[in-house]
């Protein structure tokens, strides 16, 4: 049983021995890392000293096997699906000065503005047109009328419904808070917090946040601890990969989940992967500290697949299509489209400029649906498992033993039939329904009967139709 108790203290994560494990992994050693390509075949995760000598490949050949494995992981967990989400930025006000955000309070350049709750629903209903039906909630780390705010908005959002529908599900990425605030957030009804590190490195994080609640490392660092203890049950983690050496990033995220699954029972339900983009008034985000190069990144997401196999991986619009195309076959299982990072940005042209970050893929939702069909995946609008209770610890006592997967392609399957149904041109249904037909025929006979039976509800004019 986890004592309900909250410090800020964060001693899982030891720096010294996490440089130290780096250090002695440092040489790329073709035995020891066969062995462990191997053992991740297992699908059973891996350990830090093994993310420690994957790191270290550095020849063609040995890359090439560490992706292969990644491949066969992530088709054997999640197959050719593919979750959406998109983000919906409320406000970009903050206290903070991060020097590689356009978020940064000393960002004079940047046209400050949160939406109004009027606003919050033309946004929803944007996304809703587009054919989302999970979305992101995001701010700036200064909220008008503090938490409030957000609840309200949260609220809003949960309230618009459209011709076809309404969001289904919306997960956070909000400031840290208290254990109490954090309760008042999970009976707003979301479904994952999300929150980065940023880095791991201490004196990284001193040197690029410099002011604001968000400089205090450790308060940051422990952050899924109090949301944990409010019962929030699926957390999302990630770092800013360009800020810090990424070897050492990587295992600072497997000590975080080491904990969480410690102390809690369960660790992350999704793993994030930003690289620093250029941002409007930051000088660092056009010149990262420790930029890492596609080839590296490439092999980031291969890692990470194979250490924690059975947690979700997200992309987002930050990199191009070509670098979200190979790191979908590598490990990513979850993807944001047709996004905006300004408040408005669904509803009204506000500018790039006000926007966080600069932005990789501009493809539209059906743009991006169209590439995935040709390139043999499925496209998901599937938000099951949040409302069946398939969260948490209950979600991984099914997904790795493998029994998810009867539910998840099924669903995934006819969340994918309303939007071809809802929102298609003729060319994207065309494209989907081939998709749809290929992934029926690749599944059980008890899977077919059931995917078929959710396409004839769906096509008969029913919605939200899921097992």
């Amino acid at each position: 049983m986890v004592e309900d108790v909250c410090d800020t203290s964060t001693p899982w994560l030891d720096m010294p021995r996490l440089k130290n494990i780096q250090s002695q992994n440092a040489t790329e050693d073709p035995v020891k890392i066969r062995e462990i390509l191997a053992k991740a075949k297992e699908m059973k995760g891996l350990t830090l000293n093994d993310v420690a000598a994957l790191s270290a490949i550095a020849t063609p050949d040995l890359v090439e096997e560490l992706f292969s494995t990644a491949r066969k992981i992530k088709e054997e967990i999640y197959g050719r699906r593919v979750v959406f989400f998109a983000p919906l930025y409320v406000s970009n006000l903050c206290s903070n000065e991060c020097v590689y955000c356009a978020f940064r309070k000393g960002n004079r350049g940047l046209m400050r503005h949160y939406l109004t709750q009027e606003e919050v629903k033309r946004e929803t209903v944007a996304l809703l047109n587009q054919g989302h039906k999970r979305a992101l909630i995001i701010a700036g780390e200064a909220y008008p009328g503090g938490l409030q705010y957000i609840l309200d908005s949260i609220e809003t959002m949960y309230s618009v419904k459209t011709e076809h529908g309404e969001i289904r599900r919306i997960n956070a990425e909000l400031a840290p808070m208290s254990v109490e605030d954090f309760k008042r957030l999970k009976a707003s009804n979301i479904g994952t917090y999300v929150c980065f590190q940023e880095t791991f490195d201490r004196d990284v994080y001193k040197q690029v946040h410099l002011r604001g609640k968000k400089a205090e490392f450790d308060w940051r660092a422990s952050v899924f601890d109090r949301a944990m203890l409010a019962g929030i049950d699926d957390v999302g983690l990630g770092v800013l990969f360009g800020l810090a050496d990424w070897k050492y990033e990587l295992l600072g995220l497997m000590s975080q989940i080491a904990h969480l699954e410690q102390r809690f029972g369960v660790g992350c339900h999704t793993i994030s992967f930003p690289r620093i983009e250029p941002a409007n008034g930051s000088k660092v985000s056009e010149n990262p500290p420790n930029k890492v190069s596609d080839d590296e990144f490439k092999k980031i997401v291969a890692i990470m697949r194979l250490a924690v196999p059975y947690t979700g991986m997200i992309m987002s619009t930050r990199e191009t299509p070509e670098m979200r195309k190979f790191t979908l076959e590598l490990g990513v299982s979850q993807i944001s489209a047709g996004s905006r990072t300004d408040p408005g940005g669904y509803s009204d042209d506000i500018g790039k400029e006000n926007g966080q970050f600069s932005l990789g893929d501009m493809r539209s939702l059906e743009e991006v649906v169209q590439a995935l069909c040709k390139d043999g995946m499925v496209p998901s609008f599937c938000t099951a498992c949040y409302r069946l209770g398939r969260t948490g610890k209950d979600f991984m006592d099914l997904a790795k033993p493998g029994l998810i997967k009867e539910n998840c392609a099924p669903n995934a399957i006819s969340t994918f039939c309303e939007y071809l149904e809802d929102y298609a041109s003729a060319e994207t249904k065309k494209l989907g329904m081939e998709a749809v037909m290929r992934e029926v025929a690749s599944l059980t006979p008890e899977g077919q009967n059931l995917a078929n039976a959710l396409i004839k509800k769906v096509q008969s004019g029913k919605r939200d139709v899921f097992c």
